[in-house]
């Protein structure tokens, strides 16, 4: 890769970020100024010689998330064409995926297109001390502006770094207990309360109380909320 240097405009220096709302604005901003369709702000967890990615921001679908896997996330966030700060990157064109890169088989290459996934980028970020990855993506080829990413892998530097506490409780932290999060995936998965019950072994009321605390914990206002969070966040 080519390394260049591209200065920090005026337009990055007034950034300003505060909560996960801003956070969620700015990426979907960003995607928008590069032509991209789709983002996702990514931490790589370490675990027993194994990478996962915990999702800490994203607009992707739901379903796209559940078929690809997290596993997969974090090979495509930190891989071979994943470009450095101050260097030129490179595009994983899904059609070709398979041939031209090997990060990926041909049936992950055909499901990412199919998914709306035809070409993506992924950009290092660092951010203090922490090192996260961001994903931008477009349904069609060629629709993302190459010139304007390394602008825009700055501009995330710059901006994340005035949010690092939120970043690091979001990508690391996992405030439920085993059971908490059990509970909540089970009901994300569309099990009633008694089904879940059943699954674990412990009665309706024990199940209730453990959303009802998970609730709390994200201070979410319902079940649903704190569902989504949880899958934001990479906890279920």
């Amino acid at each position: 890769m080519t390394a260049f240097a591209a200065p920090l405009t005026s337009d990055a220096v007034g950034i300003r970020l505060s909560s996960r709302a801003d956070l969620t604005g700015f990426l979907t901003q960003l995607a928008d100024e590069i032509g991209a369709d789709s983002y996702m702000l990514v931490a790589i967890v370490h675990e027993q010689e194994r990478n996962d990615a915990r999702i800490v921001a994203s607009n992707w679908l739901y379903d796209a998330i559940e078929l690809i896997g997290k596993r997969l996330i974090a090979s495509l966030a930190h891989g071979p064409l994943t470009a450095a700060p101050g260097t030129r990157a490179q595009p994983l064109v899904t059609a070709h995926a398979d041939t031209a890169s090997g990060l990926l088989s041909g049936e992950e290459a055909r499901l990412l297109d199919v998914l709306g996934h035809a070409e993506l980028y992924s950009l290092r970020l660092d951010v203090g001390r922490q090192r996260l990855f961001v994903l931008f993506s477009a349904a069609e080829t060629d629709r993302i502006d190459p010139a304007a990413l390394n602008r825009a892998q700055l501009k995330c530097c710059y901006a994340l770094s005035q949010v690092s506490q939120l970043l690091a409780a979001a990508a690391v932290q996992d405030p439920l207990s085993d059971r908490e999060r059990e509970c909540l995936f089970w009901v994300s998965e569309g099990k009633t309360t008694e089904e879940v019950a059943v699954i674990l072994g412990v009665s309706a009321n024990t199940v209730n109380s453990y959303i009802t605390h998970a609730i709390q914990k994200f201070s979410a206002s319902n079940r649903a909320m704190a569902i989504a969070t949880a899958i934001r966040s990479g906890i279920i």
